[in-house]
């Protein structure tokens, strides 16, 4: 069935309002653009506002730029705060890969806190304005990834760029799973997603910091992976197709290429009891929680 399933196969979004994060460049922007083309109000959520109004000059239809720092969680909340109305998707898309080690303004590692905690508390901030779908941006390289919970920001072990990259990545997968979970107890129909690209050329792959690492990258792009468009399919597969909450969706094909469709994941991934206690500790550090309007 989703064999030949591109943009082309969105329905109409007339009337629906969608932040994307990240959404100026790579796969936010490809994102942002198929469904500002299909009649969405798009709200670009970005660290530079300057890039983002570039980006948005560039795509069809309502877009709007609001700032946010994924990696601050004072703007993340500030974000929040001057939300009204509203809010039919949030597209958690935004995110670094394999950088060096550095701290987010809350001192957390900063790609567990940019990819997880920023998104964690964007979501449950903004839930109780979301009506239809969160859309979270996971990886194949989730099943590299293991959470420590009692190291999550790499204060005891030695710092591996692909290790805390690969516990990010699994870490959206259980944050969508115990979302889901949370959701469904509470009686909501609102559907918690999560999607990853395949191989897809962006500027993602270009931060690790070694000229020798962002080099073999670009080979890698050039060789082997797909286009922004072609990567971000399986977001809006996610975002738009009738497909049960929970789901993960990704290429088809090999090497991580073709139509999007419902994807494999890790065991640790399906790990509900993992998720729930990485739902607890997410909140202890960001201090958000689930709405309680929404609790059963």
């Amino acid at each position: 069935m989703t064999s030949s399933w591109t943009t082309a196969d969105i329905p109409s979004q007339a009337g629906r309002t969608v932040v994307v994060t990240g959404g100026n460049s790579g796969l936010g922007l490809a994102t942002a653009r198929a469904l500002a083309a299909a009649g969405a109000r798009v709200v670009l959520a970005v660290r530079d506002p300057a890039r983002g109004q570039q980006a948005a000059a560039g795509l069809p239809g309502e877009v709007e730029v609001r700032r946010l720092d994924l990696a601050d969680l004072s703007s993340v909340r500030e974000f929040a705060a001057g939300w009204t109305g509203d809010l039919d998707l949030l597209v958690n898309n935004a995110g670094i890969m394999a950088v060096p080690h550095a701290q987010t303004a809350d001192g957390f590692e900063l790609q567990f806190g940019t990819n997880h905690l920023g998104h964690f508390a964007l979501t449950n901030l903004l839930l109780t304005h979301v009506t239809d779908r969160v859309v979270t941006v996971s990886s194949g390289l989730h099943r590299s990834g293991r959470i420590v919970l009692d190291d999550l920001n790499w204060e005891r072990r030695r710092y591996s760029p692909g290790g805390a990259y690969g516990q990010s990545k699994l870490a959206n997968l259980l944050f969508t799973l115990e979302l889901q979970r949370r959701l469904t107890v509470a009686g909501s129909p609102v559907r918690a997603m999560a999607a990853h690209p395949g191989w897809a050329a962006t500027n993602l792959q270009s931060g690790s910091g070694s000229r020798v690492k962002d080099a073999a990258m670009a080979v890698g792009n050039r060789l082997v992976a797909v286009s922004g468009e072609q990567g971000a399919l399986p977001t809006l597969f996610a975002a738009v197709a009738e497909v049960p909450g929970g789901s993960y969706t990704g290429p088809d094909g090999t090497l991580m290429r073709g139509a999007p469709t419902l994807a494999g994941r890790s065991a640790a991934a399906s790990d509900a009891g993992l998720a729930h206690q990485l739902w607890s500790a997410s909140a202890e550090l960001t201090g958000v929680a689930f709405p309680a309007q929404l609790t059963a």
